[in-house]
């Protein structure tokens, strides 16, 4: 996912880049530390070369890196994504997470409140290179009434102001995710539409699904785990329903109170929903379980919507271009220039031309 940063090559530079840009400093504590968390980063690169050669790299690390550095060539040569600097360096992080997102919505709407940023315009959330900075700005926000999620981030995109790197966060699920990664964040440096969340998120999640299947391909390697797709597919059928139903719900005449009590029944109503689904659908399969039993608000529905919400749209144009990267780029692109409200119908009409529009009811 993208991160806001600011154009810069040092801290104090960002800062007082940003004063101007803002008109006033007002949020100057918030943008120094990300400035901050920033050229940490890059202080700390190793590149990924470098890294594999040292002896004292452990074994499996340099393996998995190799493997990264693989993804990152194919990215550019097959996927005809940027060919330049990012991801071709190290950073062993010393924490679980590079970032955290801090996502929220008010309490009867499923509409994020927007974050705005000079340099990657407005987004769903706001992001955190420390854990306990992104808790403080929850509880703020929480305090006002609003509904609050922070998501851990492991990976992300400067669109191309900075080298990125590859940090050990990225490292924490299977080569798949790992490969997958690289070319979603690539891919929003290939194309990202200023202020459109959906938009960015579902491009890049459709170019880092269909790039796996390309690059387990070319390495002899079968399609992923259908089942896999398939109920992860289901789950997120699921959630949108209950995001479709809260929707309804808030555009009722009804008073906070009567809100709240619907708000609470649809959400006992969705875990119902599940555990019929996951029981007859996949024997049980406790993988989401989690999930769905800690609290659930309208702000932990919102990463669902922006990831997912236009992926089958997005599969169709792929098809209309013959499944050619350049073309399906160019035709992205295109779309991209097209007015919110217009670009909005032309997604629309490509998503239901999926089949990916409908929902789940009981």
């Amino acid at each position: 996912m993208p991160f806001p940063i600011l154009r810069g090559r040092a801290a104090r530079l960002a800062t007082a880049v940003l004063c101007l840009l803002l008109g006033g400093c007002g949020s100057l504590r918030y943008y120094a530390h990300v400035a901050h968390g920033q050229a940490s980063l890059l202080m700390h690169r190793r590149p990924i070369a470098k890294v594999v050669r040292d002896p004292a790299t452990d074994p499996e690390l340099a393996r998995r890196l190799r493997l990264a550095a693989q993804a990152r060539r194919f990215a550019s040569v097959v996927l005809a994504l940027p060919d330049n600097r990012s991801y071709t360096s190290y950073v062993d992080l010393h924490r679980a997470y590079v970032a955290w997102n801090v996502f929220a919505t008010r309490p009867y709407s499923i509409d994020a409140l927007p974050q705005c940023f000079p340099i990657a315009g407005c987004v769903a959330y706001r992001g955190y290179f420390e854990l306990a900075r992104a808790q403080a700005h929850a509880a703020e926000l929480k305090s006002q009434g609003d509904d609050v999620w922070i998501g851990p981030v492991p990976a992300y995109s400067t669109l191309g102001w900075f080298a990125d790197p590859i940090v050990s966060s990225m490292l924490r699920w299977d080569d798949d995710e790992l490969a997958g990664t690289v070319f979603h964040e690539l891919a929003h440096q290939r194309l990202y539409v200023k202020g459109d969340t959906a938009f960015n998120e579902s491009f890049a999640s459709f170019v880092q699904q269909e790039g796996l299947r390309e690059w387990r391909k070319a390495r002899g390697l079968p399609p992923p785990d259908s089942r896999d797709q398939a109920m992860e597919q289901g789950f997120t059928t699921l959630v949108l329903d209950l995001r479709d139903r809260l929707k309804a719900l808030y555009a009722g005449t009804g008073d906070r109170a009567s809100l709240a009590r619907g708000k609470q029944a649809q959400i006992e109503a969705f875990r119902r929903r599940y555990a019929q689904w996951r029981d007859t659908r996949w024997s049980g399969d406790s993988r989401y379980d989690t999930w769905v039993a800690a609290p659930i608000n309208n702000a932990k529905l919102l990463p669902f919507g922006l990831y997912d919400r236009w992926t089958g749209a997005f599969a169709v144009l792929f098809e209309r271009s013959e499944r050619e990267w350049g073309a399906f780029y160019a035709a992205a692109r295109a779309l991209a220039e097209k007015p919110e409200p217009e670009r909005t119908r032309e997604l629309e009409r490509l998503a239901a031309a999926s089949g990916s529009v409908g929902s789940v009811r009981e």
